[in-house]
């Protein structure tokens, strides 16, 4: 059960989005806590959540009907915790330290998330995603699956960078 719980990209997301949220707030010197608190763990965190947000919106959605606590938990996943996060990001956190290769070294999250749930889907046949559902749609359209959704978190990327660099012209509210 818990292996199927973390192989969702949702749950990674917002798993990462609550560590670089309290690494803010303890604050500290130990390096785990100094990692999650650059600009490229938050630059991530932020790309990661909106892919959630987007890929949910315009592919997932209509696919289950959740009630109760359920629905709370499903929005609060997909819209409560990426619309917090962002206002959070561009609001308080400081800005103009994010380089355009930040964006290329986020690929390396989804890369990962695809050969581990491709690798694992391979030996038990159950995949987090339908577009990613090798025994349904075969290898080739997963891989362009894959690629689409590889585009989308590039260009989330390049434009948080620039987001990044924007804010960091902006004059200081006084």
């Amino acid at each position: 059960m818990t292996v199927r719980y973390f192989s969702f990209f949702t749950i990674l997301s917002n798993v990462l989005v609550g560590l670089v949220a309290a690494a803010a707030a303890i604050g500290g010197s130990w390096a785990p806590l100094r990692v999650l608190r650059t600009p490229g763990a938050r630059g991530l965190a932020a790309v990661s959540i909106m892919v959630t947000c987007l890929v949910y919106a315009t592919m997932l959605q209509g696919l289950w009907h959740p009630l109760g606590a359920q629905l709370l938990a499903d929005r609060s996943l997909h819209y409560v915790v990426p619309l917090l996060y962002m206002a959070w990001w561009m609001a308080v956190l400081p800005h103009g330290t994010l380089a355009w290769p930040h964006a290329l070294r986020w690929l390396l999250f989804p890369l990962v998330f695809a050969v581990w749930t491709l690798s694992r889907g391979a030996l038990v046949h159950e995949y987090p995603y339908p577009f990613l559902d090798v025994d349904r749609l075969g290898y080739s359209q997963v891989l362009l699956d894959c690629l689409a959704v590889g585009a989308l978190f590039l260009a989330l990327g390049f434009g948080l960078v620039a987001i990044d660099r924007a804010l960091a012209r902006r004059p200081a509210l006084t």
